[in-house]
């Protein structure tokens, strides 16, 4: 029996990779204007930047309790293996609930194996992790064999990105009001990464050009076999900068794939419309 996956919403699939490849979907959720709405299920991400644009704030809330505890009852029922792919402790409380149900769980259905791992990883970055689950599901590798690989995996996982108005960072606490309203001025883009789950700022740049060449900089730095690689795009509501990017990383690496898709509506509330973000190995998988 293969091992079912179980993915939330923060890692940018769409919901047809979902059905696809039968991962259970738990989506997070955004707030608008006091109303509650499931991610992907109920609001689209551009609907999200539309909103931002005209200065509604957006607040988000974990993945259900209720429903996660239901998916992890339900497979634990049936007795099928099953790993939870999950978005990243450091920016969701999801892991953690997760991690108190899946005891509670197991204290009815002590027989049953269910695991969590916590990516550590955002958006495309934690996509990238739930595809290679998915295929190490498919090869036919047991629960333990799935869940030492991601341990290995995910960490290897570089998310590089930028966004285009500071504001939206300043309004989540990720950097001063100050800061924002300077660099808006100025035309400062502001290039940031993953470091164990957390958003870490990397350097300011100004203009988008720079911040694209220096993008393809760190990725020549950091990046091992791209040729080799899926390298995923995602963007908040800019589908040209994807597409330039696009281009710049095809002329650069030419990889066996591209991947672009939205940054989705609960890491999107965060970082705001034009945001561009890169995924991609920094070691052989």
């Amino acid at each position: 029996m293969n091992v079912h996956i179980i993915a939330d919403s923060a890692c940018d699939l769409p919901l047809q990779f979902f059905e696809e490849h039968s991962v259970s979907f738990l989506p997070l959720s955004v707030d608008i204007k006091g109303k509650q709405l499931q991610d992907q299920k109920e609001i689209e991400p551009k609907k999200i930047y539309d909103e931002m644009r005209n200065g509604v704030i957006v607040k988000t809330s974990q993945a259900s309790p209720h429903l996660i505890k239901e998916t992890f009852t339900e497979l634990a029922k049936k007795g099928i293996p099953s790993l939870y792919v999950a978005f990243s402790s450091e920016l969701s409380g999801t892991y953690q609930t997760a991690v108190m149900i899946r005891n509670e769980v197991l204290e009815e259905y002590p027989d049953s194996k269910l695991s969590i791992i916590d990516t550590k990883c955002a958006s495309l970055g934690h996509g990238l992790a739930v595809m290679h689950a998915v295929k190490l599901s498919n090869e036919g590798l047991s629960l333990e064999e799935i869940e030492e690989a991601m341990k290995s995996y995910c960490p290897k996982i570089e998310h590089i990105f930028t966004v285009d108005n500071l504001e939206y960072l300043a309004r989540g606490g990720r950097i001063s009001k100050a800061s924002a309203f300077v660099g808006g001025l100025l035309n400062i883009k502001p290039l940031l990464h993953v470091e164990d789950g957390k958003l870490i700022p990397l350097e300011k740049l100004r203009g988008r050009k720079k911040v694209f060449r220096r993008i393809i900089d760190l990725m020549k730095e950091r990046g091992v076999n791209l040729q080799n690689q899926t390298i995923a795009i995602s963007h908040g509501d800019d589908f040209d900068a994807a597409t330039e990017m696009k281009a710049m990383i095809e002329e650069a690496f030419s990889p066996k794939e591209v991947y672009i898709n939205y940054v989705g509506a609960v890491v999107g509330a965060h970082a705001g419309p034009g945001t561009l973000a890169i995924f991609f190995l920094n070691d052989e998988a």
